[in-house]
């Protein structure tokens, strides 16, 4: 179920900070606040869904695919095209997703290991 009290539900609607690299209908992007690479970008979805298989099964149709569309453009906003990035979701407890809120980590900026 859904918690429209977690941090990500807050950030969007603007009751907690972020430092914001793009938005758009879909989606709102942000840095990290503890980043694990040099870039540490979250992509969070709008709507309401805890993770990856929620957002899949359960998303209107199109929004998925303008979801990575617009994860697509958070990686050329932030010039990692040609150096490569990583990109990363938690589902559930034993991937450690600590926020149910669906999101995308952008990783790049550095060499990056497993």
């Amino acid at each position: 179920m859904y918690d429209k009290n977690n941090v990500f539900a807050k950030i969007l609607a603007k009751q907690i900070p972020a430092k914001i690299v793009y938005e758009d209908d879909e989606c709102l992007a942000f840095h990290d606040i503890n980043p694990i690479s040099k870039i540490h970008v979250l992509v969070i979805t709008k709507g309401e869904y805890t993770d990856f298989s929620d957002f899949v099964c359960n998303s209107n149709p199109g929004e998925s695919e303008r979801f990575f569309h617009s994860v697509e453009k958070v990686v050329q906003t932030l010039n990692l095209g040609k150096s490569g990035y990583r990109l990363l979701t938690n589902t559930g407890e034993d991937a450690r997703q600590e926020v149910l809120h669906f999101h995308m980590h952008i990783l790049g900026g550095e060499k990056l290991g497993i």
